[in-house]
């Protein structure tokens, strides 16, 4: 099992409606797409910079090859969505880690 992490840092002005659309529309739109499931969202309390928030939005995946389909078939089109709406005040960037046992 995997653990698909992506860590959000937004504009402090931004940050409630970033949190509204992830509820509302990315949450829901990836969890429909089936492969990624029991996404976890919570927001990072250390590390914050002024004028800032930052977000961890966490799903399991079951290997490499169903992490690699889910981008290409959908996270592709769900970053430029999210680009169109919140322009340069929000940064991204995705660990892959594994669940050891």
């Amino acid at each position: 099992m995997l653990i698909y992490n992506t860590t959000y840092n937004i504009d402090q002005n931004d940050a409630r409606n970033f949190v509204i659309w992830m509820h509302d529309f990315y949450i829901p739109q990836v969890t429909e797409h089936g492969t990624l499931k029991n996404p976890r969202m919570t927001r990072i309390l250390s590390h914050k910079e002024e004028s800032t928030e930052c977000f961890s939005v966490q799903w399991e995946v079951e290997d490499t090859r169903a992490l690699h389909h889910w981008h290409v078939a959908q996270n592709v089109s769900l970053q430029a969505e999210m680009m169109k709406l919140f322009k340069d005040k929000v940064v991204a960037f995705s660990t892959l880690m594994e669940v050891i046992e």
